[in-house]
């Protein structure tokens, strides 16, 4: 091999300067949130095993998984509504509702916990179709409908449980959703499947560019991201393993997580709810049916509200008046919006659910370690958010400047 000559020496230092200003450029523009996300998530689980060193424990980290189930779930819908340029402030309260109406059907009136079940998810549907109806058809503003939803869903949790207030939820199919945990043999079947699905679908993705003739062909990069991938979901299962196991919460979340990332990104409808996003009367002339997205977003949105009350509620092993309240609906919320989703509309990914879930949840554990008081979880867990909209501001600000939309 020849020794690069003195003319060529220079351009190779300018293209590396310039690939190096190029990924500070995608970071400030946001697309790169994902790696902003990963280095504050490595800082926050620093900081606060510097402060209590139980905090990184396999036993608090398993706790730790179990907690951003409930709270990931919700934000999986919220994302789509976030796509749009919408917001949906009841998804907290119909998390509770479906979880009430699970409870008192199962353990008040016998039903089947599998049809109970149904009922709930169904339920959450319904009043995400009513919702997005109501939000579509009379050109009222999201946050009004959903916030007069929030009011009209707390009522009818109050309704369902009636007097006592608590349902107590004993049936083991319910519970086991948030209580079971599988052996280790599980957790390596589990981790070498997902490995193996990411590394296939990522370099079919770059076969598929190299073979389109488009730009960043490099191996370098899906080489470099499997790798990554591969090492973090090997330490998760290395630490799950050393304390309960798999837990079946976890499987549910990432399933979900996975299919609703499949359905935006590589279905007509995912393109669809961006576009209609980005631009929603440049999608009605391009012949998008914007009514029909918006009412399916909704519903969406109803739907994993549901499913995370119902997981919640497994985990908790009740229903009260309470649920879905207190700061539910910050953190469903805040957290795809810290890991990157933009505020605006048509910016986004179902994976910031999991992500941002994990930056929040991890606050809050770790704060619930050092047992600070209640009004200091809430104005740190404000201020994070508020940051992450300046950030987010910031961002499509740059974008603009630059021209890009």
């Amino acid at each position: 091999m020849t020794a690069a000559s003195p003319q060529t020496a220079p351009a190779l230092a300018d293209d590396a300067r310039a690939s190096r200003a190029g990924m500070i450029r995608r970071v400030v523009q946001g697309d790169l949130a994902s790696l902003r996300v990963l280095v504050g998530l490595a800082v926050i689980w620093l900081i606060f095993q510097l402060q209590n060193d139980r905090f990184l424990s396999a036993t608090n980290l398993t706790n730790l998984m179990l907690q951003i189930t409930a709270v990931g779930l919700i934000s999986v819908g919220v994302v789509y509504v976030l796509l749009l340029g919408e917001i949906d402030l009841s998804v907290g309260q119909v998390s509770g509702l479906c979880a009430g109406i699970v409870a008192v059907l199962n353990a008040k009136h016998g039903w089947n916990p599998y049809l109970a079940i149904t009922v709930g998810i169904l339920a959450g549907t319904g009043i995400g179709l009513l919702q997005g109806a109501l939000f579509t058809k009379f050109g009222v503003p999201s946050f009004v409908i959903t916030l007069a939803g929030l009011l009209v869903w707390q009522g009818a949790l109050l309704r369902v449980l009636g007097e006592t207030g608590t349902v107590n939820i004993n049936d083991s199919k319910i519970t086991g959703l948030a209580g079971t945990f599988y052996s280790d043999t599980v957790g390596w079947i589990f981790a070498a499947a997902v490995i193996g699905v990411y590394a296939g679908g990522t370099l079919w993705a770059w076969r598929g560019r190299v073979n389109a003739k488009l730009a960043d062909t490099q191996l370098g990069g899906p080489i470099f991201r499997i790798v990554v991938v591969s090492g973090a979901v090997i330490a998760v299962i290395a630490i799950l393993n050393s304390d309960r196991g798999l837990p079946l919460a976890l499987l549910i979340l990432v399933g979900f997580v996975a299919g609703m990332q499949y359905v935006a990104t590589r279905t007509r409808f995912g393109r669809h709810v961006f576009a209609v996003g980005g631009n929603a009367e440049a999608a009605r002339r391009a012949g998008i049916r914007v009514d029909v997205i918006r009412i399916a977003v909704f519903a969406i949105a109803g739907t994993m509200a549901a499913i995370g009350g119902i997981l919640a509620a497994s985990r908790l092993l009740a229903v009260n008046q309470s649920s879905g309240g207190s700061d539910l609906l910050l953190l469903a919320i805040a957290g795809p919006v810290i890991a990157g989703t933009s505020l605006f509309g048509g910016r986004g990914s179902v994976w910031t659910a999991l992500l941002g879930a994990l930056v929040i949840g991890s606050i809050s554990n770790g704060m619930d370690l050092l047992a600070l008081e209640s009004s200091t979880k809430f104005m740190v867990t404000g201020g994070v958010l508020a940051l992450a909209v300046i950030i987010d501001a910031l961002a499509r600000q740059r974008r603009q400047a630059a021209g890009r939309i």
